[in-house]
């Protein structure tokens, strides 16, 4: 069996927005297939199945074997329809992958060591992650699940930037394709409000009226 994430579907011959309500009664999901040199397909999936799957991060970004009755093909998830206020799951799309084509996909950004940041633990600074997400180009098989910031010598007032992320060999990310002016910071270290209110120095405290009274009174 393949290493790939398994969702199962079944064709639908019914479309349309009625046939979609419909369908979602039943706690099924209406759903397509796309891309590649054949024609779209409209599926359904069990809804708490798909939710469950919905659970594991990686299926946003990996490939998916979407098996449907007898077939199977492999796709990733492209697009996701939630209901504005209900926690269920209105629509899926899916996109046919041909593993010899690049293909453009959003992958999360992960933080690690963020408790051993310098610039948080030594330095009192609060860390921001300014990028949770990227998009990447690359071959279906140098897909990675997501990639990672090493926070431990950030300091403060540092900025990591997109040219300092470590990406797979094979992996390229979109926006540094368009220049040094889409090398965006993703994540810093900034002063806190504490921070900027410490001074290197105590102030001096100030001289009251008794002070000065009893200062005059021991020269006499």
């Amino acid at each position: 069996m393949s290493d790939n994430i398994q969702l199962n579907a079944e064709p639908r011959a019914d479309t349309g927005k009625g046939a979609s309500r419909r369908l979602r009664r039943t706690n099924m999901v209406p759903a397509i297939v796309y891309g590649g040199d054949s024609d779209p397909v409209s599926i359904s999936l069990a809804h708490n199945e798909f939710a469950h799957e919905l659970e594991n991060e990686a299926i946003y970004t990996q490939i998916i074997d979407l098996n449907v009755g007898k077939d199977s093909e492999e796709v990733i998830l492209r697009d996701l329809q939630r209901h504005p206020y209900k926690n269920k799951i209105q629509h899926a799309d899916f996109f046919r992958i041909d593993k010899k084509k690049p293909i453009h996909v959003v992958v999360p950004i992960h933080v690690i060591n963020a408790d051993e940041c310098v610039g948080v633990k030594l330095d009192g600074g609060m860390m921001t992650q300014l990028v949770t997400e990227i998009e990447v180009v690359c071959l279906p098989k140098n897909l990675p699940e997501y990639l990672e910031i090493d926070a431990t010598e950030v300091h403060l007032g540092d900025i990591v930037h997109l040219s300092e992320l470590k990406v797979p060999k094979g992996v390229e990310i979109v926006a540094l394709t368009h220049g040094e002016d889409h090398d965006t910071g993703i994540l810093s270290v900034v002063k806190t409000r504490a921070v900027e209110e410490i001074s290197d120095e105590a102030p001096e405290a100030p001289v009251s009226e008794d002070d000065e009274s009893e200062d005059e009174a021991s020269e006499d």
